[in-house]
């Protein structure tokens, strides 16, 4: 990418994301192009990083693990949803992952959970999240049985009587540490 368009994309970024200033959205666009590699930009042609390798910086990078997670939170940064992260998804995705307001990183967290897009957390997705980000102890007990049991608490807790989270979640957890 040349200089003149590398400043233009950088002050075109810096405009829409929230958390980083020039100097972090430059050196955020450059990183992209890193991880991309030498591509030559051609018109209608798509460039960025596509679901592999993107899976790939997230474990490299975050530990992650998990299939089904890593899949949504590609799906959180991939807003076109044209199978690949552009570098203006980059920037704005990494801006909420990284830097986000709590208000934001809840509902970036609560989309990733949501597995079936449906705007809520139902037992089955909030099991599998918990599942996965528990550490595994030697136990005579049914790992699952305990997740299970950890749902049930969960949802008592929350004094909620249906099997499910709605999207305003994020709201009543933000009321819940006002008080």
């Amino acid at each position: 990418m040349n200089r003149k368009k590398l400043q233009k994309l950088t002050d075109s970024l810096t405009k829409t994301s929230k958390h980083f200033n020039k100097f972090e959205v430059k050196c955020l666009i450059s990183l992209f192009y890193n991880l991309v590699g030498d591509v030559t930009e051609r018109q209608g042609v798509v460039i960025g990083l596509d679901r592999n390798a993107f899976r790939n910086i997230l474990h490299v990078t975050f530990g992650m693990t998990d299939d089904m997670t890593m899949d949504r939170v590609f799906r959180g940064f991939d807003k076109d949803n044209d199978g690949c992260v552009s570098v203006t998804e980059w920037v704005c995705g990494l801006s909420v992952f990284l830097r986000g307001t709590l208000e934001e990183k809840m509902k970036y967290c609560f989309e990733v959970f949501d597995l079936n897009g449906d705007g809520f957390i139902s037992k089955e997705e909030m099991f599998h999240m918990l599942k996965n980000s528990l550490l595994k102890q030697p136990s005579e007990e049914d790992p699952d049985e305990g997740v299970k049991d950890l749902v049930e608490i969960t949802l008592k807790k929350m004094k909620f009587s249906s099997t499910s989270v709605s999207a305003s979640f994020p709201l009543l957890i933000l009321e819940l540490e006002e008080q």
